[in-house]
C-alpha cells in the first residue's frame, strides 16, 4: 500500500511528519509519488488560525477526491485542540492527535480489519515522545525538534491547549540525530520546536546546550528557530556567544510594538526590554540578523497602538518580519473579548505593516552590497541561478554558476533583488 502525507503549519510538524513516515515504511508500505495517488492518505494539521484549520478540511476532501476509496488520517493541533469540531466538520476516516502520531499505521490496521470511522485524541504526556518526531532531512539544511510544548498561556493563542506543556529532547539524542544529518550529507541543522527558549526547564538545560550537542562533526551550521524575548539571559548570551557554529540569526517573536497591546496579549516582555535585547544581541554578534513576528488587529487595538507598533518595528530595523491579522481562536481569552477589530481595518493595517516591512527588508539587503558571505548552497529550483542562504539567513541568488547542493560557497553580494541578493563566487 501507498501513503502520502500532507504537512500544514510548522517546522516541527515537518519533524513529526518525518516520524509518521518512517513508522509508515517499517510497517511495509511505499511512499506514493509527489501528485500521484495514495492508498493512505495523513494531513498532519496546524490550529495556529483559522485559516489553517480551513486548510486541514480542505486537504482531506482533495485527498477523497484523488481516491475515494482511500483512507484518510486527520492529525496534528487541529483535532487536538478541537477534537469535537473535528469529528464533525472534518470528513477523514480517522482522526487523531499529537499524542499518538506514532501509531498512525496500527490505526490504519484497525480502520481496514473494520471498516469503521473512529477518532482517537489522548491526552499529551508530560515527557518528550521520542518516537514522536524524527530529523527532517528532506531539506538541504536539516531540521531536529528539541522541544515541544508551550507554558506562556498567551491570551490569543490555542498552542497550549494543542501541545501541552514544556518537554525537552536530551542533549544526547540531539547528538544522536545531528550525527544522522551529518551522515545525509547535511551541513546545517535548525533546531526547532513550540517554544525553544524554553528548551531544557523541564530537564536542567538551556537552548545553548542544545546547540552545543549538535555541533558535531560534519555539521557546519547550527541555527536556532523561533525565540521568546524573555529567555535570552545575559548569561545565555554569553554562552550562545560561545558556540562556534551558531548561526548569527536570531527570530525573535515581538508580536506588537505596543506596551499595552504586549500587556493584554500576556507577553512577558515591554518594548523598551525587548530592544534592549536586540542591541545586546547586536554587540555580542556584530553583523547579525533579527527577524520578527509581528501581529496586527489584537483585540481592541486602536489606531494609536498601531501607530505605535509601526514606529518601533521601524526603530528596530529587522532583517525580515512575518505580518499576519489576529485570528480568532476558540477557547482562549482573547478569542472570548467583545472588542474584535473589524475585517476590513485588521486588512487595512496588515497591508500598511507589509508595506513597512517590504522597505525595511530591501533595506537591510542593499546594506549587505560589496560584503563577503558565506552560501550554503540549497537545491536548484531555476536553470538560471544557484541559491542559498547565508548564516544570518539572508537568500542570495548566485547567476550563470554551477555550485553543487550543500557546498558552503564564499559568495561577494553584488546588489539586491526583491526579497534576495545577488553575488559571486568569482571575485
Amino acid at each position: 500500500m501507498k501513503f502520502s502525507i500532507t504537512t500544514l503549519g510548522c517546522k516541527v510538524n515537518s519533524c513529526e511528519s518525518a516520524a509518521i513516515s518512517a513508522a509508515f515504511l517499517a510497517a511495509g508500505y511505499t511512499p506514493a509519488e509527489e501528485g500521484g495517488p495514495a492508498d493512505v492518505y495523513v494531513i498532519n494539521s496546524c490550529a495556529v488560525t483559522g485559516m489553517g484549520v480551513k486548510k486541514a478540511r480542505q486537504a482531506v476532501s482533495h485527498c477523497k477526491s484523488q481516491n475515494p476509496e482511500a483512507i484518510t488520517v486527520l492529525c496534528g493541533c487541529y483535532p487536538q485542540a478541537y477534537p469535537e469540531e473535528a469529528e464533525r466538520d472534518c470528513s477523514a476516516d480517522i482522526i487523531t492527535g499529537n499524542a499518538n502520531k506514532s501509531e498512525i499505521p496500527m490505526m490504519v490496521s484497525k480502520f481496514l480489519a473494520e471498516h469503521r470511522r473512529f477518532s482517537c485524541v489522548d491526552q499529551l504526556s508530560r515527557e518528550f515522545d521520542e518516537s514522536s518526531a524524527a530529523p527532517d532531512l528532506d531539506r538541504t539544511r536539516a531540521f531536529i525538534k528539541i522541544e515541544d510544548g508551550c507554558d506562556r498561556f498567551c491570551t490569543y493563542c490555542i498552542i497550549p491547549t494543542a501541545r501541552g506543556r514544556v518537554r525537552s529532547l536530551p542533549p544526547e539524542e540531539i547528538t544522536a540525530q545531528a550525527n544522522q544529518a551529518a551522515s545525509a550529507g547535511n551541513r546545517e541543522i535548525v533546531l526547532t520546536g513550540i517554544n525553544i527558549g524554553c528548551y531544557g526547564e523541564d530537564i536542567g538545560y538551556t537552548p545553548a546546550d542544545a546547540v552545543m550537542a549538535a555541533q558535531v562533526e560534519g555539521i557546519e551550521r547550527v541555527r536556532l528557530g523561533s525565540l521568546e524575548a524573555d529567555t535570552l539571559t545575559d548569561e545565555e548570551i554569553s554562552r550562545l556567544k560561545a558556540c562556534e557554529k551558531l548561526c548569527p540569526h536570531f527570530h525573535l517573536s515581538l508580536q506588537s510594538g505596543s506596551d499595552a497591546v504586549l500587556k493584554r496579549m500576556k507577553r512577558r516582555y515591554a518594548c523598551g526590554e525587548y530592544s534592549a535585547l536586540v542591541e545586546k544581541l547586536r554587540a555580542a554578534f556584530p553583523g547579525c540578523s533579527i527577524t520578527t513576528d509581528i501581529m496586527v488587529g489584537f483585540p481592541g487595538e486602536t489606531d494609536e497602538e498601531f501607530a505605535e507598533s509601526m514606529a518601533f518595528v521601524e526603530k528596530l530595523g529587522f532583517a525580515k518580519i512575518h505580518v499576519f491579522p489576529y485570528s480568532i481562536r476558540p477557547g482562549t481569552v482573547a478569542g472570548m473579548r467583545p472588542n474584535q477589530v473589524l475585517p476590513h481595518v485588521k486588512s487595512a493595517r496588515a497591508r500598511e505593516m507589509n508595506a513597512l516591512a517590504a522597505r525595511i527588508e530591501q533595506e537591510y539587503l542593499e546594506r549587505q552590497t560589496g560584503s563577503i558571505q558565506t552560501v550554503l548552497i540549497e537545491k536548484q529550483t531555476s536553470p538560471e541561478f544557484c541559491h542559498g542562504f547565508t548564516g544570518s539567513y539572508i537568500p542570495v541568488r548566485i547567476y550563470g554558476e554551477d555550485i553543487p547542493r550543500h557546498t558552503l560557497a564564499q559568495v561577494k553580494i553584488t546588489g539586491a533583488g526583491q526579497g534576495f541578493c545577488t553575488g559571486t563566487t568569482k571575485f
